[in-house]
């Protein structure tokens, strides 16, 4: 049987609605697992005739059939779906943390293998009451898992994050050993348990310019980074640094490596990014559950404009379906 993959709206003033529903109903999709989607009936009904997409839709029951029809789990009972395309708001933002709940539950019982997220904005989010810097540490605290890592993936290259959406002002006071090796440490769980590697090789990222010239910029690198790259490298695991970033990049040394770990958040995305805008995927490491979601934000530029690239969100459904796969073996 073909695996349950759940498939979150979004935020429905964004172009969540849009590419969720066409990666639902595309060949390349219904032919590797069961979407399931995850939102305002009445919404996605009306992105369904708004860009003119061709399918059947159906309120969810479980076990979810394996049939040509789409499934919905409806999540607009009490919610005010005002669609206004490109704005924030809060029913908008109430939908959107709904419809996150509802997919971590299905995954948490077993209903559906993996989550699939379409981008939110944080500021709807918490106009709606749920507080949370992103939707990886929101699916970290729901599905109860103690350890997450941001990591973003595309063919060319994997970067996990240490820090991910704070200021940068306040990347290095949050900082330290520990936090260092825990993230290394789930990252190199990942590639041995998602991507089927056996002896994965790390590649640590310096803070400052030039990783910090041996102290002259910068003693980030001298007490926390290395010492953190060491007590890694003690435990066993392949890991070098810290590196220079710019030059790291710019060299393509990370072909040398199966995944990068940046303190910060442009500090890796940047580059992945510039490489595979159309086509990297967010994966949140270390869950209890298996959680991917497209590498862009809600595009409210060319929200309702029938615009949107799906090609992200396709990656996305394919690494979810993938990862379930090896969470078998």
């Amino acid at each position: 049987m073909k695996p349950v993959i759940a498939i979150t709206i979004g935020d429905f003033n964004g172009i969540g609605p849009e590419i969720a529903l066409k990666a639902a109903v595309h060949p390349s999709v219904r032919k590797i697992c069961s979407p399931l989607l995850v939102g305002p009936l009445n919404v996605f009904e009306h992105a369904a005739k708004k860009f003119k997409i061709k399918v059947k839709l159906r309120k969810a029951i479980f076990p979810v059939p394996q049939n040509t029809e789409t499934y919905i789990l409806d999540v607009g009972d009490g919610i005010w779906a005002d669609v206004q395309p490109g704005a924030i708001t809060k029913g908008a933002g109430k939908s959107a943390g709904a419809a996150i709940e509802r997919s971590v539950d299905l995954c948490t019982r077993g209903e559906a293998k993996a989550m699939v997220t379409a981008p939110v904005s944080k500021e709807a989010l918490r106009l709606a009451g749920y507080d949370f810097p992103g939707q990886t540490e929101m699916i970290a605290l729901l599905s109860r898992s103690k350890r997450v890592a941001m990591m973003l993936v595309s063919e060319t290259m994997r970067v996990g994050l240490v820090t991910i959406h704070i200021p940068l002002r306040d990347v290095s006071e949050n900082l330290n050993k520990d936090k260092i090796v825990e993230k290394a440490d789930i990252v190199h769980e990942s590639l041995v348990n998602n991507y089927r590697i056996k002896k994965p090789k790390i590649a640590v990222l310096g803070l400052n310019p030039h990783a910090g010239e041996n102290g002259l910029i910068g003693i980030e690198e001298k007490e926390v980074i290395a010492p953190a790259v060491e007590e890694s490298r003690k435990s066993g695991m392949m890991i070098d640094g810290p590196f220079a970033a710019d030059a790291f990049f710019g060299k393509k040394a990370f072909k040398d490596y199966d995944a990068v770990l940046a303190m910060y958040h442009d500090q890796g995305l940047i580059p992945l990014k510039m490489s595979s805008f159309e086509t990297g995927v967010n994966f949140s490491a270390g869950l209890k559950i298996i959680r991917t979601s497209p590498d862009h934000g809600t595009a409210f530029d060319i929200a309702g404009k029938g615009k949107a690239d799906i090609s992200s969100m396709l990656e996305a459904v394919r690494l979810a379906v993938t990862f379930s796969a090896a969470a078998k073996k």
